[in-house]
């Protein structure tokens, strides 16, 4: 269906539009679709209809997300973070987080180790200079036994 502007695109165009260049959260397509005023109802109703043809997927985005910032040297805890703000319920975050560490077989101690030495070559010569590379990675989502087994690796 050809349209001539974007205003007479229906909602379904829009959300295929995004869908097409990266995968998004219902949430987030719920969050885009609103801001071009178009009432819930419309929005559920085309996003369930995306659901139903497997053109959308929280558990797709969700795995895809779990991939791209574990690429990105980050932790469990900012990655769990950052798709509840993105609208996955915790069911399919986990489930996510499951699929993707045993498929790529994440070892999130040395994820940690590998993100530290990217970016610090010591350990840190003064408590002051370990606290630095400590909030480093507690920034990046690893807890405490994650940063300190990075911190005695370096």
């Amino acid at each position: 269906m050809a349209f001539n502007s974007p205003r007479d695109a229906s909602p379904r165009d829009i959300a295929i539009g995004l869908l097409a260049r990266r995968e998004y959260s219902r949430a987030e397509l719920v969050q885009r679709l609103k801001k071009k005023t178009f009432d819930d109802a419309t929005i559920d109703e085309c996003l369930d209809t995306l659901i139903e043809q497997d053109l959308q997927s929280d558990a797709r985005f969700a795995a895809s997300f779990v991939r791209s910032r574990i690429i990105r040297g980050q932790g469990v805890i900012r990655i769990k973070g950052e798709l509840r703000q993105r609208g996955v319920d915790q069911e399919t975050l986990n489930a996510a987080l499951a699929a993707v560490e045993e498929s790529e077989q994440v070892d999130w101690f040395e994820l940690a180790r590998e993100t530290l030495a990217r970016r610090f070559t010591s350990p840190g010569e003064s408590p002051k200079e370990r606290a630095r590379r400590e909030r480093f990675l507690a920034s990046r989502g690893f807890d405490f036994e994650q940063i300190r087994y990075a911190l005695s690796c370096l």
